[in-house]
Parts: structure tokens; C-alpha cells; sequence
């Protein structure tokens, strides 16, 4: 009681003031200490019970979780108390990111409310997404969770987090939500292929966005090519096993396959196709890009995943000087552009300072040590001779597929992909449920085997409406005939594929004019390439003739110079001065 008194004695008038500073002091510290030392055992009593895990952008199960929580079967992530009202409701993995929460206009008609308008431009969707740290509180499967956004900026930008808490006894809980998170994921993503790019500041990868799957039918090639590679990608892929029983041998679990050729004769797209065939992703490195280095490029080969698709394009040009041991062989074509002064050159060396990358750091990304396994490489080339044979031989790219101009027989099926014909009576009766399918493509109709078309019934349909001007409905006999007719007005291995479907997109609602119209077509193109290669001939006539003319004036001042000032190299005066000083 005393003691009480001694701690109020402050409060009244009669005592010393520093006394009573220095007890109320103590006072406030004794309280302010047990407020604390309070709160924080409330805290870890509560946070004992929760069970928290986080998710980071840079990884896909943020994906995952992001696409759950944003579809409509989660109500309360749509009714936040705090959110963000924007357009750009697509996320990182290219999905739409739609909740309960968008606006939309109740006036709008069902023909208007589609997601693209009459003159061809996308629809703007107002949408409803909660703001950055805030915590939402949602119910699932009989537990509360609690999940909260955040932010976190690092050197190369921000990265988004997610954390989730629920009180449980284990982490069963939030395991099953990240594989139930996972399987939606998925399945609204089959019909995509994911595209990463290199970035060669920081020798990571970045998402770069996502592209629907294009079926393997569309893809003409010469017959069995399309099966070949299809079926050596798959029979790799399950291959991992027997290469792993098989590590005495030193078989490493890699595959490359050297796609050569004309331009524009579907590398490219084969690729593309192939990815979406088997549901790989696919990882595109620039070797040519600034700052590449051998330990940029090393580190990026090494972290590449498993079960991937990595693409070097245009390799022949990924030099200046070419992928070859040989200085002499270039990566450009050896023109009279190429012999060009010293200043040409000491700018040339300039615009190389980018990139540091040689063929021996090249080499040992590919297979060395730090290589990494199970993924599939693919490069491309227009000119397979100025690739060193280090670079092409077996063990890197062990699989070769030479692209030519279009055969009369890959005209013909284009045609067919381009043009559906209208079912016959007995197919309609047989598979009505088939033809009575809006979003049944092109392609899958034009296909050539059962393979085909499963790749084409796996794909999304188009929420595209149809055009007033659609293509009209043929019979199966007429458009067999008019494929028949427009490849034999196409001459062999003398045009590209690129070329024949550019004619085509002209014409794709005129399948008959443009069978008739397709022979002047040709005749119009040889006489371009003609023009074209007679305006690069005389262009390079005219650099050759400057470069000799710069060359003899250059010879001209050099001798002039030497004329000037003597063999000796002294100048004429001293030289005169000279002499008469040996008289005197």
C-alpha cells in the first residue's frame, strides 16, 4: 500500500518534482512495455494457429491462384470493400481475368455485348480488381482464408505477392487449394503456348506473353515430314527414363533439330504448331542481342526448365561474321557492301560491342556441363553452308529438315485449309453434332489424317463473330477441283509458302476468282522478283564503282604525299637546306 502511495505521489502537490519525473517515467515505461510485451504474445498466440504460405509473381503458382480467385466462383474477391477499378484485366499469363465484380452496360444488345466491334476493334471491359495491400477474407471448403496482395520492388521493377493464411492444423488445407487453383489454370490455358523471352541485363527469362495453339493441320509440308518430327519430339519426351538407366553411356537427354531452308517456308510455324501438339513452352533467345556474353548465355541454357521448346532463330545471322571458325566466311552475303573503308569498318566494330558471344561459348551452352536436360532446341537458318560444322553436327542438331519453295502437292492442300467446303448429306446425318458446331475451324476440316484433326478439336473456339462477307460453302467435289486447278497454275519449288498464303488472304472469300485470277498472279511475281533483282544488281554495281573510285583517290593522295616530302622522309625544305649547307 505504501509502495502505491510512492508511485501516486506525483499526482499530488507536495512532493519533489524530480522525483516525481523520474517516477512517472518509469511508470509510463513499466506500462508502455506491458502493452507491448501483450500484444505481441496476443499476436503469436493468434498467428500460432494460422497456417501462411506465399506466392511470388516471378513463379506460376501466383498464376494459378490469381486466375482462381478472379473467375466468377469466388463472389467476395469481386465484392472487395477497396479496389481498383481498370481495363487491363488480362493477366501475366495472357488469360482474362473476369469477376462478379465487372461492370457492364444492362442497355447494350446481345449482337453489340460481343468482345469485338463492328469495325474489327476489341471492346473495352470495365473491371473491378482489389487493391494492393488489402486483406480479403473468403470462405473455402469450410475454412476462412485470408489473403493479401502486395508489392515489392526490386532493380529490374516491381514483383507481386500473394499471401494466404487459414487456421488449420496442417497445410492440407492449402494444398488441396493450389492444386484445385492448378487444374483451372490449365484448363483455361490448354489452348495457349506460353512465350519467354531472354533478357541479357539481368541472364534471366521473361514472360513475353501468350499465343493461341495452332493445329498441326494448318502446317503443309512435303508428306511425312509433319509426322517425322511429331513423332520423334514424342518418342524423346518419353524417352527419360531409358536415358536415365542409361547414364554409364553418357547419353544426355537433349534433342536438337536444325530447321533449314528458303525464307518464309514455315520454320517458324512448325514450331509454333509443335508447341501447342505437345503443351510446351517456348523459350526464344536473340543471340545476337546486346549484351550477350558466353556467361549471359551459359546461365540462361542452364536455367532453362525441363520439357521445353528453345529457339535460336535466324542462327547464320546471329554474327556479323557468321557462325564459322573460317574469318573469311560472313554471316552477311558477300556483296561489294562488305568491302568498305576503315571508317565502315571501325563503325561496324561499334555496332558489334553489344555482343560478345563467340562460337566456342555457343558450343558449350549447348552441350556442355551446365547444359540443361530434357529440352527440346530448335534452330532456324536460311543458309545452312555458313554454319560451322561444329555447330551442326550430330549430338547438337541431330535431326535435319530442309524447307524448300511449295511443291504443287503443298498447294494444293493450303488451298484446301483456306477454303472449308460444305459437309455432304451423309456426314451432316452421321455427325450432326459435328456440323452443327460454330466454332469447328477450317483447318480440322481440311485435314489429311486422324491427327489432324484431334489437334484441331483441342483447340479454342473463335470468339470472333461471323463476317457479313463470309466465305461461301462449296462442295467437297468443286473445292477438291479448284485446289486441283490453283495447283497446277503454281509453278514447282519456285514460290514460297509465305507468298501463296499472302494470295490467299486476299482472296479468302473468293475461292473461284481466285483459282482464275491466280495465274496472272504468278506472272506478276516473277516479274517483281525480276525488278527487284535487277535494282540489287545495280545497286551493288553502283557501291563497287564508289568503293574503287574512294580506293583510287586514296592511292592518288597517298603518292602525291610521297612525292611531297621524299623517299627520305624529310620534308623539301629541310631537305634544300641541307643540301646547301654541304656545299658551304
Amino acid at each position: 500500500m505504501q509502495a502505491l502511495k510512492n508511485l501516486l505521489s506525483p499526482l499530488s502537490g507536495n512532493s519533489n518534482p524530480i522525483q516525481d519525473t523520474l517516477k512517472l517515467v518509469v511508470i509510463g515505461g513499466t506500462v508502455e512495455t506491458a502493452r507491448r510485451a501483450s500484444v505481441s504474445a496476443w499476436n503469436g498466440f493468434i498467428d500460432s494457429f494460422f497456417l501462411t504460405a506465399h506466392f511470388s509473381q516471378e513463379d506460376y503458382p501466383y498464376d494459378w491462384l490469381m486466375h482462381w480467385l478472379s473467375k466468377a466462383g469466388q463472389p467476395a474477391w469481386g465484392r472487395s470493400r477497396e479496389f481498383d477499378i481498370t481495363t487491363r484485366s488480362v493477366s501475366r499469363h495472357g488469360l482474362t481475368q473476369k469477376t462478379t465484380g465487372d461492370l457492364e452496360d444492362e442497355n447494350e444488345d446481345e449482337e453489340e455485348s460481343s468482345e469485338f466491334q463492328q469495325g474489327g476493334g476489341r471492346r473495352r471491359k470495365v473491371a473491378i480488381v482489389p487493391s494492393m495491400d488489402t486483406t480479403h477474407t473468403i470462405y473455402y471448403r469450410g475454412h476462412w482464408l485470408r489473403i493479401t496482395r502486395t508489392k515489392r520492388f526490386q532493380d529490374y521493377g516491381s514483383c507481386a505477392e500473394l499471401k494466404i493464411s487459414v487456421v488449420a492444423r496442417n497445410n492440407d488445407i492449402l494444398k488441396r487449394l493450389v492444386l484445385e487453383a492448378k487444374r483451372e489454370y490449365e484448363k483455361d490455358a490448354e489452348h495457349r503456348v506460353h512465350i519467354f523471352m531472354a533478357d541479357t541485363t539481368y541472364g534471366c527469362w521473361r514472360w513475353n506473353g501468350a499465343r493461341q495453339k495452332r493445329p498441326m493441320s494448318s502446317i503443309v509440308l512435303e508428306p511425312g515430314v509433319k509426322d517425322m518430327i511429331l513423332a520423334d519430339c514424342k518418342d524423346f519426351l518419353s524417352s527419360e527414363d531409358w536415358c536415365a538407366l542409361r547414364l554409364s553411356t553418357c547419353i544426355p537427354f537433349r534433342r536438337g533439330y536444325l530447321l533449314h531452308g528458303v525464307p518464309g517456308s514455315g520454320k517458324t510455324s512448325l514450331i509454333h504448331s509443335l508447341a501447342g501438339e505437345l503443351g510446351l513452352d517456348i523459350y526464344v533467345v536473340s543471340l545476337s542481342s546486346k549484351g550477350m556474353s558466353d556467361n549471359t548465355l551459359t546461365t540462361l541454357m542452364g536455367n532453362v526448365p525441363s520439357r521445353c521448346i528453345l529457339l535460336l532463330e535466324d542462327l547464320d545471322a546471329a554474327f556479323t561474321r557468321g557462325i564459322s571458325r573460317d574469318e573469311t566466311s560472313t554471316g552477311a552475303p558477300t556483296s561489294s557492301s562488305s568491302t568498305s573503308s576503315s571508317s565502315s569498318k571501325g563503325k561496324e566494330k561499334d555496332d558489334n560491342d553489344g555482343s560478345t558471344l563467340s562460337l566456342s561459348g555457343l558450343l558449350n551452352s549447348l552441350d556442355g556441363v551446365a547444359a540443361a536436360e530434357g529440352r527440346l532446341l530448335f534452330a532456324t537458318t536460311n543458309h545452312i553452308e555458313r554454319l560451322d560444322p561444329a555447330l551442326s553436327r550430330p549430338g547438337r542438331m541431330d535431326v535435319w529438315v530442309n524447307f524448300k519453295h511449295a511443291t504443287k502437292w503443298q498447294a494444293e492442300g493450303i488451298f484446301k485449309c483456306f477454303f472449308p467446303a460444305r459437309p455432304s448429306s451423309t456426314a451432316a446425318a452421321s455427325a450432326p453434332k459435328s456440323a452443327a458446331e460454330p466454332g469447328a475451324s477450317t483447318a480440322a476440316k481440311g485435314a489429311k489424317h486422324p491427327a489432324d484433326a484431334t489437334s484441331s478439336a483441342n483447340l479454342a473456339e473463335s470468339k470472333r463473330k461471323r463476317a457479313a462477307h463470309s466465305v461461301p460453302l462449296l462442295s467437297e467435289e468443286e473445292i477438291s477441283d479448284l485446289a486441283r486447278r490453283f495447283a497446277d497454275a503454281i509453278p514447282e519449288n519456285e514460290l514460297s509458302v509465305a507468298a501463296l498464303q499472302g494470295y490467299l488472304l486476299r482472296n479468302k472469300t473468293r475461292p473461284r476468282e481466285c483459282v482464275d485470277e491466280v495465274a496472272a498472279w504468278v506472272i506478276s511475281e516473277r516479274e517483281m522478283r525480276e525488278k527487284l533483282k535487277r535494282e540489287k544488281e545495280e545497286r551493288e554495281t553502283k557501291e563497287k564503282k564508289e568503293a574503287e573510285e574512294k580506293a583510287k583517290k586514296e592511292v592518288g593522295y597517298v603518292f602525291i604525299t610521297c612525292l611531297v616530302w621524299g623517299a627520305d622522309g624529310e620534308p623539301p625544305i629541310q631537305k634544300e637546306e641541307a643540301e646547301a649547307k654541304e656545299v658551304l
